[in-house]
């Protein structure tokens, strides 16, 4: 009796053993439209490292022990540092040795970017915090290139498969990670109104910096962005954390943020007092110079809010195919099956959009592509992290009980949720951004319609959704009111047209049904005539 009474029945095994890119068809699909086998290929060692119980553990444990600041060493002397549990690193270490950083800017492969993407997309569901420092890294190559000396100086680093912590001067590292500090107190996503004073020393293009960093991630890293007034205006400037010399910059940290989620990575205030920097592109054209990150940092966060969904789905999917309740499997009871359909349908418009996106930067020459990065970024922005908080919830109620507890990873994936939704401007912030394209430059309005256009006729759900799209668009009275609206429709669209063009015939039938049906309330679990079954099987994961 005891021992029956220690025994664990009807409960589902831990996610681990499976591949987190091949069992991922619609990541693996999504691959092979945009690159290639090769490419796809070559994925293959990371998805397996992101589903080992190794890579699990060390994803929990990073989050369970936070970063703590060190202001001092023993000896008083003031340092500044973050100390971070040996999961962090082990987690850094993989994410850089697997080319999720800069690499990709330094690579002459054709389908670097999308190749990047899908390992950043996967990678990142083992825990989504240390994707903060890589992401930045990243998307500060491309404002880099403002000034070519800067470029040549930092980009090998950045793009380095080595992972080299520690305050060191950056001519002594074997790679390199980037920060960004563009809010401060009074203005948030408003950076023109920054105040942080920029003060030329009479050296070159270089300046002290005198102010305060609302947010700053990651104070760690080696190299910052930062927004700052000069006489011109508002002026972009390279931060080094320590000088060529070996002399610590005079970046003091004030603290590290206490928040919602994201716990494994330092969010910090910053305090500069005579903080040297290097001007970056000319002065008050810090905004235009630094755009191309927030750029690079906004396809980040729809890949990052696409990750969370992937993993939830995969949770979700595997807890009711091994879970029974009322005489059957979970995954056999039809409201159960339409509820996990439902949830794959939504992460699987996540995934082609995101992937999308990439290819599109894998195609810098092409003007098409270029203007439907543009206008497509701020719409995916707005719309696959807003619908991220809802769908991870929903998957985390399939786990009944055992999803609200910590063992179970739900809570984390929850917490973390909201977060891509307010990095890089808040869904009004992006909302106004479609609209500023829109205005500005008539030609990302043809790339949306050229991109969704070439579905056209082949669902009647999608067309008529287009169709309202234009209409709402033609109310030049109301569009600012209406913005919200605008950017949702513009992007449910933008995915529509993918799963049709490219995704299994009863994905793109459930989700122009209901995604762009006139009828839709949100509530998942609502799929009506779809091959449920057929969803879900193709979503489940796959353990060797």
């Amino acid at each position: 009796m005891q021992a029956h009474l220690r025994d664990a029945t009807n409960q589902a095994p831990p996610l681990v053993g499976h591949n987190v890119v091949t069992s991922d068809l619609a990541l693996s699909e999504a691959v092979l439209r945009h690159a290639s086998a090769d490419v796809l290929d070559d994925l293959v060692p990371l998805g397996a490292e992101a589903g080992t119980a190794d890579a699990r553990e060390h994803g929990m444990l990073a989050n369970r022990h936070h970063p703590e600041l060190v202001p001092y060493d023993r000896y008083g002397t003031r340092i500044d540092e973050v100390a971070f549990h040996p999961s962090w690193h082990w987690l850094m270490e993989r994410a850089v040795g697997h080319g999720l950083a800069a690499a990709p800017w330094t690579s002459d492969e054709p389908h670097a970017h999308v190749r990047r993407a899908a390992g950043f997309l996967a990678w990142s569901q083992t825990e989504p915090g240390h994707g903060c420092p890589v992401s930045m890294t990243y998307a500060a190559v491309p404002a880099l290139r403002a000034d070519d000396a800067i470029a040549k100086e930092w980009t090998p680093l950045l793009a380095s498969l080595r992972y080299d912590p520690g305050v060191r001067a950056h001519t002594a590292k074997l790679g390199a990670l980037a920060g960004m500090g563009m809010t401060e107190k009074q203005g948030g996503s408003d950076v023109r109104a920054n105040v942080t004073q920029a003060r030329p020393t009479g050296d070159d293009g270089w300046y002290t910096l005198h102010g305060h960093k609302w947010f700053t991630s990651a104070p760690m890293n080696d190299v910052f962005l930062v927004l700052a007034q000069a006489e011109e205006g508002v002026t972009c400037f390279v931060v080094p954390r320590v000088l060529d010399d070996g002399t610590r910059n005079r970046i003091d940290v004030v603290r590290l943020k206490d928040k919602l989620g994201n716990r494994s990575n330092a969010s910090s205030e910053l305090e500069l007092d005579g903080t040297l920097a290097q001007r970056l592109g000319d002065e008050g054209r810090g905004v235009r110079t630094i755009i191309e990150m927030v750029a690079a940092t906004r396809l980040d966060c729809v890949l990052g809010s696409a990750s969370l969904m992937r993993r939830a789905l995969a949770e979700a999917s595997w807890h009711v195919t091994h879970r029974s309740a009322f005489g059957g499997r979970l995954v056999d009871k039809p409201l159960m099956q339409n509820v996990v359909a439902d949830l794959a349908v939504e992460s699987e418009a996540a995934t082609a959009l995101g992937l999308r996106l990439a290819a599109a930067v894998d195609r810098p020459g092409d003007a098409h592509e270029a203007a439907l990065r543009r206008i497509a970024l701020p719409l995916a922005k707005f719309w696959v992290c807003k619908r991220t908080p809802p769908m991870v919830a929903e998957a985390l109620e399939c786990l009944g009980g055992n999803g609200y507890v910590e063992e179970s990873g739900m809570p984390l994936l929850f917490r973390e949720s909201p977060l891509n939704s307010v990095w890089e401007g808040s869904g009004n912030v992006n909302a106004l951004d479609v609209l500023r394209a829109l205005s500005r430059e008539p030609e990302t309005l043809e790339a949306w319609i050229t991109e969704v256009g070439a579905a056209r006729g082949e669902d009647p759900h999608l067309d008529r959704a287009v169709d309202d799209t234009l209409t709402l668009l033609g109310d030049v009275t109301s569009l600012e009111v209406s913005a919200r609206r605008l950017a949702g429709q513009m992007a449910a669209c933008l995915q529509g047209s993918l799963l049709v063009r490219f995704g299994p015939t009863e994905v793109a039938d459930a989700f122009c049904s209901i995604r762009l049906g006139a009828s839709y309330n949100g509530t998942f679990g609502t799929l009506a005539g779809a091959d449920l079954a057929a969803i879900v099987g193709r979503t489940t994961p796959v353990v060797a």
